[in-house]
C-alpha cells in the first residue's frame, strides 16, 4: 500500500513536472521525458521529511510548481493565439480581453464554466502537489538514509542547473531533450523576460522622445484630400501565400486590381511586419501611427504617456481634421485622447440599429458607410485625415455579411437576417477545418468591402492606405510569419510617393518584395508629401 502512494505521488509530481507550455509539444512522447527537478524534489523531502523545515519545503514546492502551472497553461493559450509565449510584465492586461473575446464567441455561461473549470483545475494542482510531497515527506527512513539523500538532493540540484544552463537558447520549446530541468527552464526564462521586458522599457522610452519631426509644418502640402488608413481585421500573408486562403483572396485582389485600374485609380501593394500575431490590433494602430516597434501592453502604455506626436498629431497640426472610427470599442477609451484624433467614433456613435454579428459589432460595409455620413459628409471644408478599423474578419467569422448595394444601407436593420444565419460559434468551433474556411469567407468580404467603397469614390478618390492589422494565430492562417499585406490606392501622383512601402504596382504584392516593419511606415509618410520648403527644413 505504502510502495502504490509512493508511485502515485511520484508520478503526479512528474506529470507536473512535465507539462507541456507548447501546442506542439503535445503528445505521448511528452510522458518519456524525464524531469530533473524529480529526484531534487523527491530526495529533499527525503532528507528534510521529519525536520522542522519539512512543511516549510512542502509550502515553497506547492506554490513555485502552482504558479509554474499556471504559467505553462498561460503560455499554452497565447502560442495557440498570438504564437508567442506569456509574458507576466505585459500580459496580465490581455485577460479581460480573452474574456470578453470568449464571451463574444462562446457565450457568458459557457466562459463563465471555462474559468470555473480553469480555477478549479489550478486548485486541485496545488492539493495533488501537497498530497504528493507529504506521501514523500513521511516516507519512514533510518536516519543513514536520510543523511545520504541530503548530499544526492544537492547533487541533483547541482546537475539540474547545470542543465538549465546548458540548455537556455540550445533547444526549442517542442525538442526538450529526454533528461531535462524543462519546469526550472520555464521559470527562469520568465525571470530573464521580466529583466529583459524593463530594460527595452528603458530603451523604448529613449526611442519615444527622439522625433525628427517633432513640430513640424508643411509635411503634408502635396496631398489635397481625405486620408484613409484602413486596418483589415486579420487580414496576414496567408492570404496570398496558402492555398487554402490564396485561391480566392488573390483572385479577389486580381479582379478588383482590374476594376479599379479601369475606374483610373492607381495601386501599389507591399509587405509588411506587425508587430503582433493572432490579436491585440491595438498594438498595430499604435506600431503605425507613432513610428515605434509596439509589441507589448507596456510598450503601449508608454507609448501614450511619453506625449510623442503621433501620426494623426502632425496631420492635424497640418491642417487636417483628424478622426478615427472604430466599431468594435463598445467600453470607455480613455487612451483614445493620446493619440491624436480630433474626433474619436466608437461603436455607439455610428448610428447601427441592427443586430451585432456575434461578437462582431457591425458589418464592414455600414462602417464605411458610417464613415461618409459622420465624418466625410462633414460641414468642416478641412481634408479628413482618419483610421477605420474593420472588424468583420475577427474571430469568431460566424456569421460572415453579404455586400449590399451601397444605397440600401440604411440604420443597420437590413442586415439582421444576415446576423441570424449561419453556424452558431460554439458548434463552428469544434472543427478547426470549419473555422478556416469561414476565416477565408470574412476576410474576403473584408477585402471587397474595402475595394467596393475605392470604386464607390473613384471619382474623387481619397488616398486610401488599406492594410492587415496582424495575421491570424497561427492554427488558423497555417502561416506563422508575422506579416501583413499593404495596399496604397487613388490618385496616381499620391500613390507613386508611397512606393518604398509599397512597391508592387497593383493589388499583389511580388512575392519576393522587400519586408518592411509596420514602425517605419509614419516616417514614410511625414517625408513622402512634404513640399520641397518643408522637406529643405526637414534635412
Amino acid at each position: 500500500m505504502r510502495l502504490a502512494a509512493l508511485l502515485a505521488a511520484a508520478c503526479a509530481l512528474h506529470l507536473v513536472l512535465i507539462q507541456p507550455n507548447h501546442p506542439e509539444a503535445m503528445s505521448w512522447r511528452a510522458l518519456l521525458l524525464f524531469p530533473l527537478e524529480l529526484p531534487v524534489t523527491l530526495l529533499a523531502l527525503m532528507a528534510l521529511g521529519q525536520t522542522r523545515v519539512a512543511t516549510p519545503l512542502r509550502i515553497a514546492i506547492t506554490a513555485v510548481l502552482t504558479i509554474i502551472v499556471a504559467l505553462k497553461s498561460a503560455d499554452f493559450v497565447s502560442f495557440t493565439a498570438l504564437s508567442r509565449g506569456f509574458n507576466p510584465v505585459t500580459d496580465l492586461s490581455l485577460i479581460d480581453a480573452f474574456i470578453r473575446l470568449l464571451i463574444g464567441s462562446l457565450g457568458t455561461t459557457l466562459t463563465v464554466l471555462i474559468g470555473l473549470a480553469a480555477v478549479l483545475a489550478l486548485i486541485l494542482t496545488a492539493a495533488l502537489i501537497w498530497w504528493a510531497t507529504g506521501i514523500w515527506a513521511r516516507l519512514p527512513l533510518p536516519r543513514a538514509a536520510r543523511v545520504t539523500a541530503a548530499p544526492l538532493a544537492v547533487l541533483a540540484g547541482i546537475i539540474a542547473v547545470a542543465d538549465v544552463g546548458h540548455v537556455m537558447g540550445r533547444w526549442t520549446l517542442t525538442q526538450t531533450p529526454p533528461g531535462a530541468a524543462f519546469t526550472t527552464r520555464v521559470g527562469v526564462e520568465r525571470i530573464e523576460m521580466i529583466r529583459d521586458t524593463r530594460a527595452r522599457l528603458a530603451v523604448f522610452n529613449e526611442a519615444a522622445a527622439d522625433d525628427p519631426f517633432l513640430d513640424r509644418t508643411g509635411l503634408f502640402e502635396a496631398i489635397d484630400r481625405d486620408v484613409l488608413v484602413i486596418f483589415i481585421e486579420s487580414y496576414g500573408r496567408t492570404s496570398l501565400d496558402t492555398p487554402l486562403y490564396a485561391d480566392l483572396h488573390r483572385e479577389t485582389l486580381a479582379r478588383y486590381e482590374a476594376r479599379l485600374g479601369d475606374l483610373g485609380l492607381a495601386m501599389h501593394s507591399g509587405i509588411l511586419t506587425s508587430p503582433t500575431q493572432g490579436g491585440q490590433s491595438w498594438l498595430a494602430h499604435s506600431t503605425f501611427a507613432n513610428g515605434l516597434w509596439i509589441n507589448n501592453q507596456i510598450s503601449y502604455a508608454a507609448a501614450l504617456a511619453s506625449g510623442r506626436q503621433t501620426l494623426y498629431h502632425h496631420a492635424g497640426s497640418n491642417g487636417f481634421h483628424t478622426a478615427t472610427l472604430m466599431p468594435q470599442i463598445t467600453l470607455d477609451w480613455p487612451e483614445a485622447d493620446a493619440m491624436g484624433f480630433e474626433d474619436v467614433l466608437v461603436a455607439a456613435d455610428t448610428g447601427y440599429a441592427g443586430p451585432n454579428f456575434e461578437w462582431v459589432t457591425m458589418p464592414d460595409q455600414f462602417t464605411l458607410t458610417a464613415l461618409d455620413r459622420l465624418l466625410r459628409n462633414d460641414p468642416d471644408h478641412r481634408h479628413l485625415f482618419a483610421q477605420v478599423a474593420l472588424v468583420s474578419s475577427h474571430a469568431p467569422w460566424t456569421p460572415v455579411p453579404e455586400l449590399l448595394p451601397w444605397d440600401e444601407i440604411g440604420d443597420g436593420t437590413e442586415f439582421a437576417e444576415m446576423a441570424t444565419s449561419g453556424v452558431a460559434p460554439e458548434v463552428l468551433w469544434r472543427n478547426y477545418d470549419d473555422v478556416r474556411a469561414q476565416y477565408r469567407l470574412s476576410v474576403d468580404y473584408a477585402l471587397q468591402v474595402v475595394f467596393e467603397y475605392a470604386a464607390l469614390h473613384a471619382e474623387n478618390p481619397p488616398l486610401i492606405i488599406a492594410l492587415g492589422d496582424h495575421q491570424a494565430a497561427g492554427f488558423i492562417a497555417l502561416d506563422d510569419r508575422a506579416e501583413v499585406p499593404i495596399h496604397i490606392i487613388g490618385p496616381e501622383a499620391l500613390v507613386s510617393r508611397l512606393t518604398d512601402i509599397a512597391p508592387t504596382p497593383g493589388l499583389l504584392p511580388d512575392n519576393n518584395v522587400p519586408v518592411i516593419g509596420m514602425q517605419t511606415i509614419r516616417n514614410t509618410l511625414l517625408s513622402a508629401f512634404r513640399t520641397p520648403d518643408a522637406a529643405q527644413l526637414g534635412n
